[in-house]
């Protein structure tokens, strides 16, 4: 007697209709997706389509939440990738009840609603602070670089952009002074009135290649100019606290003149992204903030600018943080590169106690000992060096790179994040807050799980 199989029928017809949600296991994270965006408040993006009273109906505005979640959850941030998703996975057909956005929708929704993901962060960040999940007795901040939609190969310092655009004028007299030439000989052949042909197919490219240059220069002028006239307006005064609540702004390199120095670059792919150090190399990237509470390491703050330093974030995060929970945190610990005496006096204003590197120990170095009460007189650099030596001060610190950096790994490494898909400061921004806020997401699922 042969052995007998369980039935399999590829072309099975289904007897009775099935339940989507029967696709997938009880705890799955998909499910969860869709109980968390049911609590999300999403008027702001149901009220842009109110005024649209002709064309097609648009896909409902909570499915696709719930899509571009998921999909940031599971590292698929392209709406390409998304769109091929929701025909061969099961957990995005579910989600998507069976349709099938093309990629172009997906995309646009994302654009045209990035604006709400700043809320959207607030929001889960709201959630995961009523399970509990935010104590906000430490509070580690560091930056990470990710990478632009855009290669570092097609930017241009300023100083070679001037050189560039004297050669292309040169050649482009050149190529103009060529055609001149021919066309007199086809003048002297065929006679005057002739229709010529169309404009020399390397004279177009050469001119197109000038007047991109010609826009970038300009544009960095504009920029090194304002950011002169800005500057003239700062206080120098080291007593004066850091400004709050703004992030740093949008400036490149400049003299007290107002012009872009030699190496101020532009890139022509995405002109607000910056070339920074990363590790050993250079990425044309942008400067990707997070604060992290210690509980359960989940973000409590966030922003991204296109400036590498790290120091001039630090007021804007803890505003940031005193904005969404109501709380300012009770320590906060950074590295060196937030270090300043103006950050130190300011976050001991607000009810933060700092705990700021101040620089780079060597390596084999012992850390200096210290005995007895803090002599008078001591700078806030040597009030900070002495802090951190303490027993206490050493735990404290010790505990940073614990909370903070395994965010960033877990962003990076853990879903494949590494570099964002939207050119842009504004765009970059939103896309940051989304990812982060889907980072909370998971924080949010995992400890539900676990109860």
């Amino acid at each position: 007697m042969s052995k007998k199989y369980r039935p399999w029928n590829v072309q099975q017809d289904f007897l009775l209709p099935p339940s989507l949600l029967d696709w997938l296991p009880e705890h799955h994270l998909a499910r969860f997706v869709l109980e968390v965006v049911e609590e999300l408040d999403l008027g702001p993006i149901y009220e842009s389509y109110e005024k649209q009273l002709r064309g097609y109906p648009p896909y409902e505005p909570k499915m696709m939440v719930a899509l571009l979640l998921y999909a940031y959850c599971t590292g698929v941030t392209s709406s390409r990738k998304i769109e091929r998703k929701t025909q061969e996975d099961v957990a995005f057909r579910v989600l998507a009840a069976n349709q099938s956005p093309d990629h172009s929708r997906i995309s646009e929704f994302r654009r045209r609603h990035g604006a709400h993901f700043e809320s959207l962060f607030v929001q889960m960040l709201k959630l995961c602070a009523r399970a509990g999940l935010v104590k906000l007795g430490h509070v580690a901040l560091d930056g990470t670089k990710l990478k632009a939609n855009a290669s570092k190969h097609k930017a241009m310092s300023y100083e070679r952009m001037k050189q560039e655009e004297g050669k292309l004028r040169e050649q482009v007299r050149h190529l103009l002074a060529q055609a001149e030439a021919v066309d007199a000989e086809e003048d002297a052949r065929h006679g005057k009135g002739k229709r010529g042909d169309e404009l020399p197919e390397e004279l177009r490219r050469t001119r197109e290649r000038l007047q991109r240059i010609r826009q970038a220069r300009q544009a960095l002028e504009a920029e090194a100019k304002a950011a002169a006239e800005a500057d003239k307006g700062k206080d120098d005064d080291d007593d004066a606290p850091p400004p709050a609540q703004d992030l740093p702004g949008h400036t490149v390199p400049h003299t007290a003149e107002g012009k872009p120095t030699p190496k101020a670059q532009r890139n022509f792919t995405d002109a607000d992204s910056r070339i920074m150090k990363k590790g050993a190399s250079f990425e044309q990237a942008y400067n990707a903030q997070a604060a992290v509470d210690a509980a359960h390491q989940v973000i409590v703050a966030q922003a991204l600018t296109n400036q590498p330093p790290d120091a001039e974030h630090l007021p804007a995060l803890v505003d940031r943080v005193a904005a969404h929970l109501e709380e300012v945190p009770g320590k906060l610990s950074a590295d060196a590169g937030y270090f300043s005496a103006k950050n130190v006096r300011w976050l001991e204003s607000v009810g933060v106690e700092p705990y700021l590197a101040t620089g780079r120990q060597k390596h084999g170095e012992a850390p200096p000992k210290v005995r007895g009460r803090p002599p008078a007189g001591l700078t806030p650099k040597e009030r900070m060096v002495r802090k951190l030596a303490t027993k206490r001060g050493k735990e404290v610190y010790r505990m940073r790179k614990a909370i903070v950096e395994p965010v960033f790994g877990q962003i990076k490494e853990a879903r494949g994040i590494r570099a964002l898909l939207r050119r842009g400061l504004k765009a970059a921004r939103e896309e940051w807050a989304l990812i982060c806020a889907t980072h909370n997401l998971l924080k949010l699922f995992r400890a539900t799980a676990a109860a």
